[in-house]
């Protein structure tokens, strides 16, 4: 084992000679070639000044490319600052479109109340033209009624050759007339209900048509807002693939720089 680690020892030596000679040989070719080039100083002269030509223009390359990196951010902080200025525009109008549709359920519920304010007074003018025509029934019997029981007094007082003194046939015809007077005074106030019921009724038809027209510029202030808002979002999806795109752009410049 130990002869064989000798040996192994002695090839790594040899190796190992045999590489400084190679170095050593290299080493002469190349101060050969250093001093051959240090005696020829015009050919020095022109390498030194290729090599400050191309020195000069990459630093120009990088002077350039230094500007277009300001100008990148430039434009990046202001493709910044706009999607900045479209979600603001955009979470104004998601807060207007909010409150139209807050004006709009509460157009609903106004709606709704005037019609069903509208049918209770349609149900509420037919019971009163009911009791009106049940009262002028009413009012037309009685007053048939008390027309035979003046023609049967009247007869009956005819039948007779001298009326009584005290009896004075006035006082039927002033009942009588109070009796439709008081009857028509009923009917007047009736008829003054029906007639406020229907001014209410007019007033519930004009918010109903009033609360409608609400809806439709609602519902037009809604649609327009939506367009608006789909159009914002186009932008904003635009601006952001400008910026995303830019941004790699100037990534890959920065890495070609580096």
């Amino acid at each position: 084992e130990e002869s064989l680690q000798m040996w192994d020892l002695n090839k790594r030596l040899e190796a190992y000679l045999a590489r400084v000679k190679f170095l050593e040989e290299e080493n002469e070719v190349l101060r050969a070639e250093i001093q051959s080039a240090k005696s020829s100083s015009p050919s020095g002269e022109s390498w030194r000044a290729k090599y400050e030509e191309e020195l000069r223009a990459l630093r120009d390359a990088l002077d350039h490319a230094f500007r277009e990196k300001c100008t990148a951010e430039l434009a990046r902080d202001n493709l910044y600052e706009e999607v900045q200025q479209v979600k603001g525009r955009c979470q104004k109008e998601q807060a207007a479109r909010e409150e139209a549709k807050k004006l709009l359920s509460l157009s609903r519920k106004e709606l709704e109340e005037e019609r069903r304010a509208q049918i209770w007074l349609k149900e509420r003018a037919v019971q009163l033209e009911k009791e009106v025509e049940a009262l002028l029934e009413v009012h037309e019997e009685e007053k048939a009624g008390l027309d035979q029981e003046i023609a049967s007094f009247s007869q009956s007082l005819e039948s007779f050759r001298c009326a009584p003194v005290a009896f004075q046939p006035v006082e039927v015809e002033d009942y009588s007339k109070r009796l439709s007077e008081i009857w028509k005074g009923a009917v007047e106030t009736y008829k003054m209900e029906v007639s406020q019921l229907e001014g209410s009724l007019c007033q519930a038809k004009e918010n109903l048509w009033k609360a409608v027209e609400d809806n439709q510029q609602n519902q037009l202030q809604l649609q327009h807002l939506q367009k608006d808002l789909a159009g914002l979002k186009a932008r904003k999806e635009m601006l952001e693939e400008s910026l995303a795109r830019q941004w790699q752009e100037q990534r890959g410049e920065a890495e070609k720089f580096q």
